[in-house]
């Protein structure tokens, strides 16, 4: 039965670790946790600037990166639609993200707001250690969010959002052998706590940070077995983001994020020995979650440990936007190395967002992210008169 759950990880994992150089000789020691598809970036926006978002300007998909900047929002209500495929550059033509998001100001200083995302794993036989078939299943994960977020002062807000997440890894595979039933969907509980601080002119110019606690929640398990269950990506994030105002029609903006998993390390096997021992196993499981977050920070480089996204963004107009970014992630961590770049096209209450992840690597280091493409639609309703939003708002 375990490989089952390995096939299905597998997959899962791929789409953050396949870039590993062969001849990579520094120790490797990749931190790993389920339901991954909360760290894929659900935004074309963002995807843009190497998943850049968390000082960006406010915009519908907030929610995804730093709840808190929404009451700066120029505008009352707000949705955003974004699909992506996943794994095209594999040949893989079922496997994508669908998300949702949207917000309504309740006044000036507050607003409260929904998000959904959909991740379908396509179609996958099933079969297992002898080969046996079990049928072919359609896999799949999602995660519901609802926030509120509020104006501390003029410059400053916080947001606190909760989630919940489901991940059905075995969704209709046949149950030719009676031990499947010891699988059953994964389902967890998380939270959100984000800041936002906005040091901009009356003109949009100036500097914007953004920091937020994400991910922050229960363990996941796929049986009942209360000691098999897995962490899911908590994450801590730091960004900021500085605009230039040429004039009433040029602007353009630049922006870092930092992001580190609060996820400890996997055990490795000492003493010579080709295996981890069980009791390492146990240990690194039975982690009480406020331990574990603190425990990511232990062991190792640290600095290797955190992904970074720099991107830029240049707007014409208010009804254009030009973006580009580049995202990194050390080697010994996975080696997610990209560059990326979109448009963002705005034409009364409605954006259109494309992002574009450039190509890397030949062979075995050719990027399985490559080729893929993010296309958002962003709706801003009731306002925006008084101080219209650039199409760098969406």
């Amino acid at each position: 039965m375990k490989r089952l759950f390995c096939q299905l990880t597998a997959l899962l994992c791929g789409v953050f670790f396949m870039n590993l150089v062969s001849a990579q000789t520094q120790p490797i020691n990749v931190v790993t946790t389920a339901v991954p598809f909360l760290r894929i970036s659900p935004d074309a926006r963002a995807g843009a600037m190497g998943e850049l978002g968390l000082a960006t300007s406010p915009d519908a998909n907030s929610s995804f990166y730093n709840l808190a900047k929404t009451p700066f929002s120029p505008y009352n209500t707000g949705i955003g639609l974004t699909y992506t495929p996943w794994l095209k550059d594999l040949g893989l033509n079922d496997v994508y993200l669908l998300t949702a998001a949207g917000y309504h100001k309740l006044d000036e200083n507050e607003a409260i707001s929904a998000s959904i995302r959909y991740f379908s794993l396509g179609s996958i036989q099933f079969s297992d250690y002898n080969g046996n078939n079990w049928g072919e299943g359609r896999p799949r994960e999602f995660a519901f969010d609802m926030g509120y977020s509020r104006k501390l002062s003029d410059r400053l807000s916080l947001g606190l959002a909760l989630r919940y997440i489901n991940s059905n890894l075995t969704l209709g595979a046949a149950a030719a052998s009676g031990s499947i039933s010891a699988y059953k969907a994964g389902n967890a509980v998380a939270g959100d706590l984000s800041l936002y601080y906005n040091a901009t002119e009356a003109n949009k110019q100036g500097w914007t940070f953004g920091a937020a606690l994400t991910n922050l929640g229960s363990k996941i398990g796929y049986t009942n077995d209360a000691t098999q269950k897995e962490y899911i990506p908590a994450n801590i994030g730091i960004g900021a983001a500085y605009t230039k105002v040429f004039d009433e029609q040029n602007k353009i903006s630049f922006g870092l994020d930092l992001n580190k998993l609060l996820v400890p390390a996997p055990p490795v096997p000492v003493n010579g020995s080709d295996t981890v021992s069980s009791d390492a196993l146990d240990k690194y499981h039975n982690q009480a979650l406020t331990a574990s977050w603190f425990n990511s920070f232990s062991g190792g480089d640290q600095i290797k440990k955190i992904d970074a996204s720099i991107g830029a963004e240049y707007t014409y107009n208010e009804q254009f936007a030009f973006r580009l970014g580049y995202f990194y992630e050390d080697v010994s961590q996975g080696g997610r190395q990209y560059f990326t770049l979109g448009v963002g096209l705005k034409y009364n209450m409605l954006g259109l967002n494309f992002s574009y992840l450039v190509p890397s690597g030949s062979g075995i280091t050719r990027n399985p992210l490559s080729n893929t493409i993010r296309f958002g639609l962003v709706f801003d309703l009731d306002g925006g008169d008084a101080a219209p939003a650039s199409t760098s708002d969406q």
